[in-house]
């Protein structure tokens, strides 16, 4: 018997900051729903759940595509039991840069990482909404707060995905859903891996799967930010003006 009523669901639970959450929420005796479009990272994790106090649910399916979200959700409630919590955190990075500027590139993170989370928005709300209850948590990122050097198309995914959750947070909140922004900085997972530069405050996904554990089970907070010290510092850049923001920035690709 779970330890914790209703059910939580995990998108891009298959690797990085969602299988640590995932993990985090089976030891604490949770239901958890993982999905990813890749099955046998989800087998893997159902494995490793086996002799956890929770109970891991495989629901894998390509959330880009139009109908899947629903059809994912439908299948969840039926079989598990209601979601409580939605974390919509699966996503990709493609870096990019002036010389290498594709449209394409723009296309495939747009679809990934806003539109997955725009099919789970509409296949949940109604849903919840109908409940009066239920927390979702859109996982954003820091590099939405302002334009970063090689991070056009990610940072502008990242950008829309903020936005939505402020403008959505007003309405939902009055009728009892919670809606939540999770902007994480540099993790150690298999998309930073890609990364060719130093990466500041660079945390371990343990760390960042146990502050957001925390975050989401005992905290309030419209927005969830680790590690700390590098939100505050992205934090007082978002209040410069462009006169000192952007020779800054210039000068750190330099």
């Amino acid at each position: 018997m779970n330890a914790m009523p209703g059910v939580v669901w995990i998108t891009g639970a298959g690797s990085g900051l969602g299988r640590a959450l995932a993990q985090r929420y089976l030891a604490a005796g949770g239901a958890v729903a993982g999905t990813s479009r890749r099955t046998e990272t989800l087998s893997n994790l159902a494995l490793a759940a086996a002799g956890q106090p929770g109970c891991f649910h495989v629901q894998a399916g390509d959330l880009t595509k139009a109908g899947c979200a629903d059809t994912l959700v439908d299948a969840i409630e039926r079989t598990a039991g209601p979601i409580r919590l939605a974390v919509l955190n699966a996503g990709t990075h493609i870096p990019d840069s002036a010389e290498q500027f594709s449209a394409a590139t723009v296309a495939s993170l747009l679809e990934t990482n806003v539109m997955s989370v725009a099919y789970c928005l509409e296949a949940l709300l109604p849903r919840m909404l109908s409940r009066g209850q239920g927390q979702i948590a859109i996982n954003a990122s820091l590099a939405g707060y302002r334009g970063l050097p090689r991070a056009a198309a990610y940072g502008a995914s990242k950008a829309a995905l903020i936005n939505m959750a402020e403008s959505l947070r007003i309405e939902l909140e009055p009728r009892g859903v919670t809606m939540r922004l999770i902007n994480p900085g540099f993790v150690r997972t298999p998309l930073t891996d890609r990364n060719d530069f130093p990466m500041p405050f660079l945390m371990e996904v343990e760390t960042a799967a146990e502050q957001l554990y925390q975050a989401l089970e005992h905290g309030s907070a419209f927005e969830i930010v680790f590690p700390r010290r590098f939100a505050c510092i992205l934090k007082v850049l978002r209040l410069l003006p462009y006169a000192l923001y952007l020779p800054l920035m210039r000068k750190l690709i330099r």
